[in-house]
Parts: C-alpha cells; structure tokens; sequence
C-alpha cells in the first residue's frame, strides 16, 4: 500500500557486484524526496508533497572497482508513518540523517533519529549527516560550526548539501558509498585473519596431537 515500486523485480537484476540498501530519514519537509530526485534522476521541483509511506529508487555506480546497486529508500518524517519506516531500517547499511539548515527543529530531531538508527538498525550501518538546503544562506538558523559539532558528537560524517543548487549531493553519496565499503573490507579482513588464525591453532593441535604419540 506504501511502497512506490517493487524491490524484488529490482534484485533479480543480478548485473552487479554489491547491492546497497539506503535510508533517508530526518523530519518532514527537510528536503529528503528531493535531494533523492537530484541524485536518481538529476531533476529537482519545489512542487513536492509530503511522501506518504515509504518510497525508493535504484541507481547503479562504480566506487573500488566494484559495481553497486543502490536501493535508496526515501521516507516520510511525519510521526503517523514511524512504525512504517522504522521497519525498513532493518537491513539498511547506510543512512542519511538530513536536516534543513533553515529549520531549528529538523536540527533539534537529529539526536532523536540517531537514536532510532541505533534501536532499529544494525550496529555497523553507516551514517551521514546532512545539512540540506545551504542554498538558503540567507535564512540559515544552522552555523555549520554547530553542525559539524553534532555529527563529531554523533560520530557520523558530516556535509552541507543543496538539492535546489545540486551542491554535494553525489558527493554525500559517493562518501555513504565509500564508508559502507571500507567497513565490509575490514570485516572481509578481521574475517580472513579469523580464518586463518583458527586454522593455524588447528594445525598446532593436530600437532602436539602427534608429538604425544600413540597411547596404544
């Protein structure tokens, strides 16, 4: 009833390396829909409604040699739709945590969203935090300062975007992207050295095994 689109027509498409799945979340009217509009389809329309439900987008991008399916799940930031979307962030490897820098409040949600990640993720999805709308200096309530300082306190990366202007939008992606892939190397890596460290300890015991002899 919610969802724009079907998820599982677009996986059966198997011409690629990973397939990342994406959030982005933060209060209504941030910017959210349209910053996924300028990145998916470079289009941008002040004309938007408020999503209703959940709704996603597929882009495929080249990042460390690697082709990726991105699933990138645009949801809605009123309350009424929480339990919804809060079901989605199971599974997701990446979020943007978007506030607009027009707006005291999407800014005063932002430790409340960490918060909900932190519940209804998995403990090693990535996290950016993104200051949209940076087109509208004039009306900035924001400073970056106090931004970069949240995203520090948060532990999350941090960049001032524009849909409007397309200023950082696919840079915020490529660094998601980016991060999501330096952790699956490190674990790829803690797995490996795993592997062969208990493989060593085995050899060692199948050795000493030996060197006591037979008690027959």
């Amino acid at each position: 009833l919610f969802i724009q689109g079907d998820p599982k027509r677009d996986a059966a498409d198997q011409n690629f390396d990973y397939m990342f799945k994406l959030l982005i979340i933060g209060n209504s009217s941030v910017g959210k829909t349209s910053f996924l509009f300028r990145y998916a389809d470079d289009s941008f329309t002040s004309a938007f409604v408020s999503t209703v439900g959940i709704d996603f987008k597929v882009k495929t991008v080249f990042r460390q040699d690697k082709r990726i399916k991105l699933q990138i799940w645009d949801t809605a930031g009123q309350e009424r739709y929480r339990t919804i979307t809060t079901a989605y962030y199971r599974g997701a490897m990446g979020f943007l945590l978007m506030y607009d820098i027009t707006n005291q409040d999407s800014f005063n949600a932002v430790q409340d969203w960490a918060t909900q990640i932190k519940t209804y993720s998995w403990d090693n999805a990535q996290v950016i935090l993104v200051g949209n709308k940076c087109d509208l200096e004039d009306d900035r309530l924001i400073p970056t300062e106090d931004g970069q300082r949240l995203a520090e306190d948060l532990g999350f990366q941090f960049f001032e975007a524009s849909a409007k202007d397309n200023i950082n939008v696919k840079q915020v992606f490529e660094r998601l992207v980016d991060v999501i892939c330096d952790k699956m190397n490190e674990s790829m890596d803690g797995d490996m050295n795993l592997m062969s460290n208990h493989r060593t300890q085995n050899l060692k015991d199948m050795s000493s095994e030996n060197q006591g002899g037979c008690s027959c």
